[in-house]
């Protein structure tokens, strides 16, 4: 009898530890595709309806979509690809500049069989998903950007100055070494410097998105997302000079770049919404998931509104509103490595 209960009572625990982890619903198909641009991207769709393509961010992979996910489902065709280097894409050895990426986005989106769509993107997968409107402006319904810089676009001179970006310049075989066998420790860092509520990500999250990059070739592949930076700042100099104009909500966490991701956005686009997720810091689909996803549902099935420029508060609701001029970067605390997670209270930027 004590036997039976013990197995009873860890097979229960092990569901919930499983169910626990991000998970994409289990209803989705699955394929890789094989991008032009030299990467073989894995990508998961489903759902009927207009197409949103969700494009992840790093220390994640396309299972952090699953609230968001599992909610558009019901009347939008979902398509959630891996990055490259990313999950189960192919880690090849070049190619992580976001340009080169974007066009892997629009090999997934033709291979399907869809064309316009919309476009959600958090942390990188902004960078990705910037490349991707303006290279292929007109492919796009409506742009979702949430809590991340875009490189060459101001202020990023000022945000590579701040400490709490250790990690754009922690890379190569060096780095590799040091954190083969410790990717939970490395990444811990990294959701803890990020996060408002030190609780999340949780831990089987962690686990889950530790053990992606700790695949061969993982870290290699994901340290050369941030090591392609120089490249992208020189192509969204480029970009910038063309703006884009359709319908862009900026999405920050209260606790992290709160009302900067508009104006990054309006430096390159003419028709942004600027939304604050209170109490959250960068992980916003693990902090606030609920509010988030009734943020993005909304503002992707809201009416069509006129390609007015939106550098100023005028006609927009909400409160005062930055403009690029306006806004003055702030260097805030950020939590030393010693510091335990209980003590630390503070946004990022």
């Amino acid at each position: 009898m004590i036997r039976r209960f013990l197995a009873v009572t860890l097979f229960s625990l092990a569901t919930v530890s499983s169910q626990a982890q991000p998970s994409l619903p289990s209803s989705f198909q699955a394929k890789t595709i094989h991008s032009p641009a030299g990467a073989d991207i894995f990508v998961r769709w489903g759902g009927i309806g207009p197409v949103v393509v969700l494009i992840h961010g790093y220390a994640e992979n396309s299972d952090s979509w699953a609230p968001l996910a599992s909610d558009l489902m019901k009347d939008h065709t979902v398509v959630v690809p891996d990055l490259r280097g990313i999950g189960r894409s192919s880690k090849p050895s070049d190619g992580y500049d976001k340009k080169t990426q974007a066009k892997d986005m629009r090999a997934v989106v033709t291979s399907l069989g869809y064309d316009k769509t919309f476009v959600v993107a958090h942390d990188i997968g902004n960078m990705v998903a910037y490349a991707y409107a303006a290279i292929y402006p007109d492919k796009v319904e409506r742009l979702v950007v949430m809590d991340a810089p875009i490189p060459g676009i101001e202020p990023w001179s000022e945000i590579l100055q701040n400490p709490a970006v250790w990690h754009f310049n922690f890379r190569g075989p060096d780095a590799e070494r040091l954190v083969a066998g410790r990717e939970r420790i490395y990444f811990d860092r990294i959701w803890n410097d990020f996060t408002a509520d030190p609780s999340k990500p949780d831990e089987d999250t962690r686990n889950f998105f530790a053990a992606t990059y700790a695949q061969p070739g993982g870290m290699r592949a994901g340290f050369a997302q941030f090591t392609a930076f120089s490249q992208d700042a020189k192509d969204n100099k480029i970009f910038e000079q063309t703006k884009l104009t359709m319908p862009v909500m900026a999405v920050g966490g209260e606790r992290s770049f709160g009302p900067l991701q508009a104006v990054i956005m309006r430096h390159v686009a003419t028709n942004v919404e600027e939304e604050v997720v209170a109490g959250s810091g960068h992980w916003l689909m693990e902090e606030r998931p609920e509010y988030t996803v009734a943020l993005i549902r909304k503002f992707i099935d809201g009416p069509p509104v006129a390609h007015t420029v939106a550098g100023s508060a005028d006609g927009d609701s909400g409160g005062e509103r930055f403009t690029p001029g306006e806004y003055k970067f702030l260097q805030r605390e950020i939590r030393v490595l010693e510091a335990p997670a209980s003590a630390v209270s503070r946004p990022l930027f």
